[in-house]
């Protein structure tokens, strides 16, 4: 039986040229942010997808994955429209203009932030400026049920109107002179802009504290604050270079995805949209993964962003240490046990479900997770930094860990339920090992670095002998599979191989996995009906650089920075057929795969 639907005049979403079914396409989603949450806004200028207060929290709009009750604000021409949008330079900051027969308006989108960074509440502004004749404009905030778990009212108090959702609390500002409509469970309204007109619309929020109605010329105010800030954060990194403008906007996108409160990097800001259009592989990637924060820290540290390194790795270290002996996959991003999976009463976007809150891989055994950890302390104390003593005993115990634990079958990179010895969770061992003696000899940890070389080599000489595939002319996904994995290109980079063999392997790679430019991730990716991995198709730039053949690097290259979006924006995965996104959005993998790719064919 359905569950409960929203009031009808809620519920119902306006006619959009953006839209079938009420949804949109992925490609047309751009997120904004404030250090804390991420909301994403469509070309017609809704917003379907809001957590309140945090990124991992239930979402407050959630129409993206439920039409019916997951709730949406709308901002948009009320006749036939054009859209157009980009980023203000140097900033997290939307601006979309809308072209209607009658005129033009600017619409402005921001999360809000403070004099010192985020603000101790949310506040989303959205600034309407007319650019010359006259639009009728309509809008609405409508929250959702929260996956079914909370029904929302809406009242109008003497100090203005008040939204509740649970423990939540939303406040509605607008310019003077715009009529709101309040009914049971959303405020709506209509206005007019002229040319050279503003009216600004105004959402404060706050979780189980007292609400802030700040007043509209507030709001908009820390607009022009928001935007001063980011370009200034912005000002302190230079990507010059031939793709300076898709890595700008890839950094920009990471620091979205970190979460300020601690430091931790989500995976991406979004759960459940689908990696292939027939199901069942919809996951919740707002959890940040050990791997994804290590590229983080490479990335970061190569553009000599020192606050967000320093917060990443205290926070990941830290973390590491509470939850005791071995390291996690991934962690919730205040540090805290990861949420069991549940299954929510949602139907998903265009009905491809299951929607999912929590991730059934944290328990998973991923040997190349002692790699990302390694790697990441290993970049900070090259960079000129010190460890501390009980960073230093405790990445000594994870080395002689690694020792043993090499031995064993895993889940692999792709965090598979058929356990193998998985040719790159071998070599992740590697590299950690290889990490830990440089450690050692530098004096940053103890223990004992001639047994880790020694197993280290041990390791080379099994790959060597067991994982390479004369009939494939490449490292094999593991023994004897006959089949392919892309990540093994990461071994390029991490120094395993950047000789004949690797260079075979990019070969086999894209002759059996590749689609035009895109790569997928493994063998049998495609005929399970997934797109080609975003990530992938970056390391391949890196690995033909690392093998010497950078002509066709740069050529790859200059193909991949095209398949963004409008606003450059990357999810996880693309259909190589029609370029349509599919995963969650935005992916930082992809992005970081892009940084890394750029810098690397710069140094």
């Amino acid at each position: 039986m359905p569950a409960p639907e929203l009031d009808p005049v809620t519920s119902a979403p306006s006619e959009s040229p953006c839209r079938e079914d009420s949804f949109v396409a992925l490609r047309s989603y751009a997120p904004i942010g404030d250090g804390r949450t991420i909301a994403l806004v469509a070309e017609d200028g809704a917003i379907d997808w809001f957590p309140i207060p945090n990124l991992d929290s239930i979402p407050a709009f959630a129409a993206m994955l439920d039409s019916s009750n997951g709730g949406r604000l709308e901002l948009t021409p009320a006749v036939s429209f054009t859209s157009s949008r980009r980023y203000l330079p140097q900033t997290n900051v939307l601006e979309t203009t809308f072209v209607t027969e009658s005129g033009r308006v600017r619409v402005t989108d921001a999360l809000n932030l403070g004099l010192d960074g985020r603000l101790p509440w949310t506040e989303l502004v959205r600034r309407i400026d007319g650019i010359d004749g006259e639009v009728p404009m309509r809008w609405r905030v409508a929250p959702g049920t929260c996956f079914n778990t909370a029904s929302p009212w809406a009242r109008q108090t003497p100090h203005g109107i008040v939204l509740r959702l649970k423990d939540l609390n939303l406040g509605v500002s607008v310019s003077e002179g715009m009529h709101a409509e309040v009914t049971d469970q959303a405020v709506s309204g209509t206005c007019t802009v002229d040319g050279g007109t503003r009216r600004v619309i105004g959402v404060v929020a706050t979780d189980a504290e007292p609400l802030m109605l700040s007043e509209v010329a507030d709001i908009d105010h820390g607009l022009d604050r928001t935007i001063e800030h980011w370009t200034n954060w912005s000002g302190q990194f230079d990507c010059d270079g031939d793709w300076d403008a898709a890595v700008h906007r890839s950094v920009l996108l990471l620091k979205l995805l970190i979460f300020s409160p601690t430091g931790a990097v989500a995976a991406a800001a979004t759960t459940s949209l689908p990696e292939r259009l027939s199901g069942g592989k919809n996951w919740d990637y707002r959890y940040a993964w050990v791997r994804d924060t290590a590229y983080a820290l490479d990335a970061l540290r190569r553009l000599d962003i020192r606050e967000e390194t320093h917060a990443a790795i205290s926070w990941l270290l830290r973390t590491v240490r509470r939850h005791g002996a071995g390291t996690g996959v991934f962690y919730s991003l205040d540090g805290s046990p990861v949420d069991p999976v549940i299954e929510r009463e949602a139907a998903g976007w265009r009905g491809i479900g299951p929607v999912v809150t929590g991730n059934r891989a944290h328990s998973q055994l991923q040997l190349s997770i002692y790699a990302d950890l390694f790697n990441t302390v290993r970049l900070y104390v090259d960079a000129g930094h010190a460890l501390d003593t009980q960073t230093g005993h405790l990445l000594a115990d994870f080395a002689d860990q690694a020792c043993d634990a090499w031995r064993n079958r895993d889940a692999g990179m792709w965090e598979l339920e058929q356990l193998e010895h998985y040719t790159t969770s071998k070599l992740g061992c590697w590299h950690a090992l290889r990490c830990a003696v440089g450690l050692a000899e530098q004096g940053q940890i103890p223990g004992d670095p001639e047994r880790w070389a020694r197993e280290a080599e041990r390791i080379r000489e099994w790959v060597e002998r067991a994982c390479w595939s004369e009939a494939l002319g490449a490292y094999e996904w593991y023994p004897g599979s006959g089949k392919l994995d892309a990540s093994i290109l990461l071994h390029a980079g991490s120094g395993y191989d950047r000789g004949p063999r690797m260079s075979s392997t990019v070969d086999a790679l894209r002759r059996d996995l590749g689609s035009g430019p895109l790569l997928y991730r493994c063998s049998g990716a495609r005929e399970q009906g997934e797109g080609a991995f975003v990530a992938c198709s970056f390391w391949v730039v890196s690995a033909l650089h690392y093998v010497g053949r950078g002509d066709e690097a740069r050529e790859l290259m200059n193909q991949l920075v095209t398949l963004s979006n409008d606003v450059g924006v990357y999810a996880e995965m693309i259909d190589p057929g029609d370029t349509a996104f599919l995963g969650n959005l935005p992916q930082g993998l992809s992005h970081l795969a892009l940084i890394g790719a750029a810098l690397d064919l710069q140094s």
